[in-house]
C-alpha cells in the first residue's frame, strides 16, 4: 500500500464532505472533579480494584478541559474541517436531574465558540458512556426513568449550545453501554445482570428517541443521528450451530439498535432468543414509536470483523472481543476464533472492504438515511524515536479505511463524513493508558502532544482533498 503522494484518493471524496477527529469527554477532559461537575458512573468505576489494568484513572486524563486552545490547534494543525466529541453529563448536570452546572455549560460553550472561530464545525454526542453516579445510584439505564432524564438533558444542552451547534449525535455505541455495562461488566458501572442489559439496551434507545425529538422539536434543520458499532460477522463453518451463531451476534450486534431507530422494531429473531432472559415487561406501547425518531445520519464506529462459532469453548483469545461471548445475553455458547488477519494493538483483526461491506450493506437496508463513519481507528504501542512518532501500521491502517470510504462512494452509498478515532491518545476505558488510538502522541506524564505519521499523513490527505474540491 502506497502513501498516497500522488494525491489519487483525495480525488475520490465529493465536495462537502466531513473531515474530522473523535474524542469523549471522560477519556480527554480530566478535572473530574473541577467547578462542580459530579460523580459519573466512570469516576466510580476506576477507583474499584482491578476494574482497570493499569490501575489509572480519568482524574487527569489529557487535560483538555483546561486546554481548549490546544485542542483545537490539534484540530486546525491536521487541516481538519470538523471535531466530534461529547458532553460530560455529569458536568452539565451533577445529580443528572435539570439542576444545571452554569460552569460546565462555559466549557462546552466556549470549546464551540474557539472551534467554530477556527472554521471547524462541532459534532456534539450527548452520551458516550458517562452517566451522572446519581442516576446508576436510583437504578441506571435499566429504569426507565434515566431515559427520562435523559430526554431532559438533551432540552438543556441544547437550548444553550443549539444556536451554533447544529449536527448532534444522541447516544453513542448503545451496545457497549447496556452489555459491556451491564452484562459483561468490564464496563462502567460494572454489572453482571444480563436481563438488566437487557433492559437497559431498550431504555438507552427510548433515551435516544427523546433526545432526537426534543432536538428536532426545537430546530426543525438540525442534523440527528445515532452513532452505532458495527462489525461483520462471519460462521466459522457452514454447520448449523456455527451459521446459527453468526446470526445471534450479527442480529445483537448490527441489527437491534438500527432496526429499532429505524425502523421501530427489534428484530424477531433476536426477541425470541432474548425471551430466555426476559419478559420484555419495561417495554410500554408508545416506546417503539418514540425510538423511531427521525434520523438524519446513521452514525458508523467501525474497527474490525467477527468470526464466531456456537463452539464457546473454540474461543481465541486474540479474536476475542471485550466482553467475548457474556456480553450477548442469551448467546454465552458463543465463541469467536481468528480469522488469520493482522490485528492491532487491541487484538482486532483488521479488514478494510468491511467497512465498505457494512456501508453497502446498511445503505440497501435502510435506504432512507444518510452515513457517516464517526470512529475509525487502531491501537498499537506508539513510542517517540528522535521527537517524532513513526506509525506506518496506523497510517496504512487508516489510509486502508479510507481507500473502503472511497469505494463505497464509488458505489453509491450517500456517506457524508469520516472521523478518525481519535483526535490524541487518551484513557482507553478498562485499558487505561495502556493502548493509544490517537493521531496525536501524548506524553501522559507531562501532556506534550506530538503529531505523529499518521496524523500528519492524514491531514495532508484531508488538505489535498479540500482544496483540490474548493478549486473545482
Amino acid at each position: 500500500m502506497s502513501n498516497d503522494f500522488d494525491g489519487s484518493l483525495a480525488t475520490r471524496f465529493p465536495s462537502g464532505f466531513t473531515w474530522g477527529a473523535a474524542t469523549s469527554s471522560y477519556q480527554v477532559e480530566g478535572s473530574t472533579t473541577a467547578d462542580g461537575r459530579g460523580l459519573s458512573i466512570w469516576d466510580a468505576f476506576v477507583n474499584e480494584p482491578g476494574r482497570v489494568v493499569d490501575g489509572s484513572n480519568g482524574d487527569t486524563a489529557i487535560d483538555s478541559y483546561r486546554n481548549i486552545p490546544g485542542d483545537v490547534a490539534a484540530i486546525k494543525a491536521l487541516g481538519l474541517n470538523s471535531y466530534r466529541f461529547s458532553l460530560s453529563w455529569p458536568r452539565i448536570c451533577p445529580d443528572g436531574d435539570g439542576r444545571v452546572n452554569a460552569a460546565g455549560l462555559a466549557y462546552y460553550s466556549n470549546l464551540v465558540d474557539a472551534l467554530l472561530a477556527e472554521g471547524i464545525t462541532p459534532w456534539i454526542t450527548l452520551y458516550h458512556w458517562d452517566l451522572p453516579q446519581s442516576l446508576e445510584d436510583a437504578g441506571g439505564w435499566p429504569e426507565r426513568a434515566t431515559a427520562l432524564r435523559f430526554g431532559e438533558f438533551a432540552e438543556i444542552a441544547h437550548a444553550a449550545l443549539g444556536d451554533r451547534v447544529k449536527h448532534w449525535i444522541t447516544v453513542n455505541e448503545p451496545w457497549c453501554a447496556a452489555f459491556l455495562g451491564y452484562a459483561s461488566g468490564e464496563h462502567a458501572p460494572g454489572r453482571r445482570e444480563p436481563a438488566a442489559s437487557i433492559a437497559a439496551a431498550h431504555h438507552l434507545m427510548l433515551g435516544h428517541g427523546l433526545a432526537a425529538r426534543a432536538i428536532k422539536a426545537a430546530d426543525p434543520e438540525a442534523t440527528v443521528s445515532i452513532g452505532l458499532n458495527f462489525y461483520p460477522v462471519h460462521a466459522a463453518s457452514e454447520t448449523p450451530v456455527d451459521l446459527d451463531a453468526a446470526r445471534r451476534v450479527d442480529g445483537v450486534q448490527n441489527r437491534w439498535f438500527t432496526d429499532a431507530a429505524l425502523l421501530g422494531v427489534y428484530p424477531e429473531d433476536i426477541v425470541e432468543d432474548f425471551k430466555a432472559v426476559t419478559d420484555f415487561s419495561f417495554v410500554e406501547d408508545e416506546d417503539m414509536e418514540t425510538i423511531h425518531a427521525p434520523v438524519d445520519i446513521l452514525s458508523v464506529n467501525y474497527y474490525s470483523r467477527f468470526t464466531v462459532t456456537g463452539n464457546g469453548g473454540a474461543t481465541s483469545a486474540s479474536a476475542a472481543p471485550t466482553g467475548a461471548g457474556s456480553a450477548w445475553p442469551a448467546n454465552e455458547h458463543i465463541g469467536f476464533v481468528s480469522s488469520g488477519f493482522p490485528v492491532t494493538d487491541m487484538g482486532w483483526e483488521i479488514e478494510p472492504s468491511g467497512l465498505s461491506d457494512m456501508l453497502r450493506r446498511l445503505h440497501a437496508g435502510y435506504p432512507g438515511v444518510k452515513l457517516a463513519v464517526t470512529e475509525n481507528g487502531a491501537a498499537y504501542p506508539d513510542k517517540i524515536e528522535d521527537g517524532e512518532i513513526h506509525d506506518p501500521e496506523r497510517l496504512e491502517y487508516v489510509q486502508g479505511h479510507l481507500e473502503a470510504c472511497a469505494d463505497a462512494l464509488d458505489a453509491g452509498v450517500p456517506l457524508v463524513g469520516y472521523f478518525a478515532w481519535s483526535l490524541a491518545d487518551n484513557f482507553e476505558w478498562a485499558w487505561g493508558y495502556t493502548k493509544r488510538f490517537g493521531l496525536v502522541y501524548v506524553d501522559f506524564e507531562t501532556g506534550e502532544r506530538t503529531v505523529k505519521d499518521s496524523g500528519r499523513w492524514y491531514g495532508d490527505l484531508v488538505r489535498r482533498a479540500r482544496s483540490n474540491r474548493e478549486a473545482e
